[in-house]
C-alpha cells in the first residue's frame, strides 16, 4: 500500500459533471481528491478481502445473538422497532449492501473502525467515478472494484421479494440524490420498473403507504437512518409492515449502531479484525475513540491517547458512547487514510474506496482518493 502524488486532470471538475457526480466540492475545499492516489498490491486486496467476508461473518452471528439475548437495550433500540427487527430477520427480508470502515497500514490486520450497514454513500464514487479516472489516468492498471456488477447481481437476487415499482427515497441533497440514483440505474439494468420519491413526499392512506398519486407503495427504498425512520413514523412503519417492505431491512438496525462492536469484541475477543471496545467506559485502555452509538460524519468523536488528542462537535451523543482502543490508521505525508471496504449481501466483498483526512478522525471534511493495482 502506497501514495502517489499526482497532477489533476486538466478540467477534472467538468469531467466529474459530465459523469453525473457533481458534488465534487465542498465549502472547505475538494471532497473528489485527485492530486493523489493509492496503490495496492495482490496481496493487499486478498488481505482485505478475506477480512471483509470474516467480518461479515462475525456480523450475522452477532445479529442472532443480539436477537436470541434481546440486546436491544444495549443498541439503544426502540421498543415499536424489535418486533420488526425480529420479522423482517426471520423472513429473510433482502438487503442490497454495507461499507466496513477499517483501519489498514499494508503491514498487519485490518481492523474494524465502523459497519455502515444501512446508509453508507461514498457508493457512486467508489464504484464508478474512481473507475472511470482509473480507465483515464491508469488504463493499463487495474483496480479492487467489482461494486457495480455485484450491485447488479444483487438486484437480480432481490427480484423474487420485490412486486411491481421499485421506489427509491432520499432527502433532496446532490449526495444521497446522486446515490440513489445509481442504485436506480443499476436496478433499471436488470428489470426493475423505479421511481424517486423525496421522503418528505411519501403519503399515508388507508393504512398504506403511497406516492405522489396516491398509488401504494409495496416497496421503498430509503436512504435515510432507521433511528431517525423509527423516531419520526414508527407508528406508521410499524402499521404497515405487512403491506411495504423496506430496504435496507429493519434487521439491519442490529448492525447501523455502534454498539454492534462492543457485542462484537464480547463474543470474539482478540480477534485479529476486531478492535477492543466497551460500551460501559475504556476500562483500563488509556488510548481510544470514544464514538456515540448513534453518529454521522464523524461528528462529537473524542481520541483519547493518555490525553484528549483531537475532538469534533455536533448533535450527537446523547444515546450513549463506545468506547473503541485506538487504532493504527494508515499515515502518508501527514494524511490520514480509511478503507471504506464494500460488501454486496450475497455477492461478497466487492472492492474499496479511500476517504484520507488531515487528522485522527475521518469527518465531513475527508476527501475521496482514488486507488489502482500495482
Amino acid at each position: 500500500m502506497n501514495r502517489y502524488t499526482l497532477n489533476p486532470r486538466r478540467g477534472w471538475g467538468s469531467i466529474l459533471e459530465a459523469q453525473g457526480f457533481s458534488f465534487h466540492t465542498r465549502e472547505t475545499g475538494p471532497y473528489w481528491d485527485e492530486s493523489a492516489a493509492y496503490s495496492f498490491s495482490g496481496k493487499d486486496v486478498s488481505i482485505l478481502e478475506r477480512a471483509t467476508e470474516e467480518l461479515q461473518q462475525l456480523c450475522l452471528k452477532a445479529a442472532q445473538f443480539i436477537l436470541d439475548q434481546e440486546l436491544f437495550d444495549e443498541l439503544r433500540i426502540p421498543e415499536i422497532a424489535r418486533p420488526l427487527i425480529r420479522d423482517s430477520w426471520e423472513r429473510e427480508t433482502p438487503s442490497v449492501y454495507g461499507r466496513f470502515d477499517l483501519a489498514y497500514n499494508g503491514k498487519s490486520e485490518p481492523k474494524l473502525l465502523e459497519y455502515n450497514a444501512q446508509t453508507p454513500t461514498s457508493l457512486l464514487e467508489a464504484a464508478a467515478i474512481q473507475w472511470l479516472w482509473k480507465e483515464d489516468v491508469r488504463s493499463r492498471n487495474d483496480q479492487f472494484n467489482s461494486i457495480e456488477p455485484k450491485l447488479q447481481a444483487q438486484w437480480k437476487e432481490c427480484r423474487p421479494y420485490i412486486k411491481g415499482q421499485l421506489y427509491f427515497s432520499s432527502l433532496d441533497n446532490a449526495e444521497d440524490r446522486a446515490t440513489v440514483d445509481y442504485l436506480a440505474s443499476l436496478a433499471e439494468s436488470v428489470g426493475f420498473r423505479t421511481s424517486h420519491i423525496t421522503l418528505e413526499r411519501i403519503g399515508w392512506l388507508n393504512h398504506r403507504f403511497v406516492d405522489e398519486a396516491d398509488v401504494p407503495m409495496n416497496t421503498i427504498f430509503a436512504l435515510y437512518p432507521w433511528e431517525w425512520l423509527m423516531s419520526e413514523q414508527g407508528e406508521k412503519i410499524a402499521d404497515g409492515f405487512q403491506s411495504t417492505m423496506w430496504l435496507e431491512p429493519t434487521w439491519k438496525m442490529l448492525w447501523s449502531n455502534k454498539a454492534l462492536l462492543p457485542i462484537l469484541w464480547r463474543l470474539f475477543p482478540g480477534h485479529p479484525n476486531l478492535l477492543e471496545s466497551y460500551l460501559d467506559g475504556p476500562r483500563a485502555m488509556t488510548s481510544y475513540v470514544r464514538k456515540p452509538i448513534y453518529s454521522r460524519e464523524g461528528a462529537n468523536i473524542t481520541v483519547i491517547d493518555a490525553i484528549p488528542v483531537a475532538k469534533t462537535e455536533g448533535l450527537y451523543g446523547s444515546e450513549g458512547f463506545v468506547y473503541q482502543k485506538l487504532a493504527s490508521l494508515s499515515h502518508f505525508d501527514g494524511k490520514h487514510a480509511v478503507i471504506g471496504s464494500w460488501y454486496i449481501t450475497d455477492q461478497g466483498p466487492a472492492g474499496v474506496g479511500v476517504r484520507e483526512s488531515n487528522g485522527l478522525i475521518t469527518d465531513n471534511t475527508a476527501r475521496f482518493v482514488p486507488h489502482f493495482l500495482e
